[in-house]
């Protein structure tokens, strides 16, 4: 039986298309999965849309099922929830995440995608791969009880990283933003929030993710000595500039960066990528982080959608897609019943 499905590809830089592609049968040990939401993680998705992944970082960006080469055409994305239609009998009928692309159905092994937990709803369950990257990120931070911790950028995963500090015994936390919008997600969140200028000072930790040249520096004025900066902001292509003259020596001031493509060092003989995708499932059973979900369209509208976000018309954090009959006529039906 030929089957199909339908997949987002970004074309070339700042062009993206639905495209129809084949699906294979599912083999011993893979399943099939139907798409039931995705997420676009706005930060690398617009980076690889606007084909600024600098080709010497083509190999560490690649998504775990990208099909194509950057700068395109390319199918890319990560962050995708369905529900199991054929494979072991374990698995049909569960609702599961896995790290793949914007595609109305596909197969992969059956180790690729991780049951959400009943607690959480398969629409949240989307925010598992930046829940996942906070997760990493505290792991390689290492807060510590009652500690002040500062969190700059208030995008998809730095509010992902200040919403779990907010779970920490005595820790005091500020998310700043300049945008006073993220306000209202702050206090969503049960975090305290500043403009740039307002920031408190004195932290033990500050986690920058910005990723601007301006915010990374403030980070680094608001560390009382011997504090640290956790980098988590990804720059794609461009140059960055940082004042290391100043206080920076003589403060003694830490500037650590962290990134999920390996498991924190404080965990990896400890915590496999799949624990730690199963850890921030269980984290996502908390409803404050609905608040990270800002804006949702239909699977078809992705190309129009996701320059609109890259552009900053569309202000979001988590962008859902839906796919509530996004592959009707595509996907082969049985035949009806023969009543002559």
């Amino acid at each position: 039986m030929t089957r199909r499905a339908r997949a987002f590809w970004v074309e070339a830089p700042g062009r993206g298309a639905i495209r129809e592609v084949e699906v294979a049968e599912p083999g011993p040990g893979e399943v099939l999965v139907r798409t039931l939401h995705s997420g676009v993680s706005r930060g690398t998705e617009t980076l690889v849309l606007a084909g600024r992944v600098p080709e010497n970082q083509y190999a560490a960006m690649r998504a775990p099922f990208q099909e194509g080469d950057f700068p395109g055409p390319v199918k890319y994305g990560y962050l995708n929830v369905g529900v199991v239609e054929e494979g072991p009998d374990a698995l049909v009928g569960r609702t599961v995440f896995c790290l793949y692309p914007h595609q109305t159905r596909y197969v992969v092994p059956a180790a690729a995608v991780t049951p959400v937990p009943p607690a959480v709803p398969a629409a949240r369950a989307v925010l598992a791969g930046t829940v996942e990257t906070a997760v990493n990120a505290l792991w390689d931070a290492a807060p510590l009880v009652g500690d002040r911790v500062t969190v700059v950028g208030g995008g998809m995963v730095g509010c992902s990283v200040a919403a779990l500090l907010a779970r920490f015994p005595g820790v005091r936390v500020q998310l700043v933003d300049a945008d006073p919008a993220r306000a209202e997600t702050a206090e969503a969140l049960g975090v305290d929030f500043a403009a740039p200028g307002d920031a408190r000072g004195d932290r033990d930790l500050v986690v920058h993710a910005s990723a601007t040249e301006a915010g990374l520096a403030r980070s680094l004025e608001l560390l009382r000595p011997e504090g640290t900066v956790l980098e988590l902001s990804w720059y794609g292509d461009r140059t960055v500039t940082l004042p290391l003259g100043e206080a920076f020596h003589s403060r003694r001031l830490t500037l650590r960066s962290s990134q999920v493509g390996t498991v924190s060092p404080a965990r990896a003989t400890t915590r496999t990528y799949a624990d730690r995708l199963a850890l921030a499932l269980d984290l996502l059973a908390d409803p404050a982080l609905d608040a990270l979900v800002t804006g949702e369209s239909a699977f078809g509208e992705l190309p129009d959608v996701l320059p609109r976000l890259a552009s900053g018309e569309i202000p979001a954090l988590c962008h859902r897609i839906r796919y509530d009959g996004a592959d009707a006529g595509a996907w082969p039906r049985p035949a009806p019943p023969d009543l002559a």
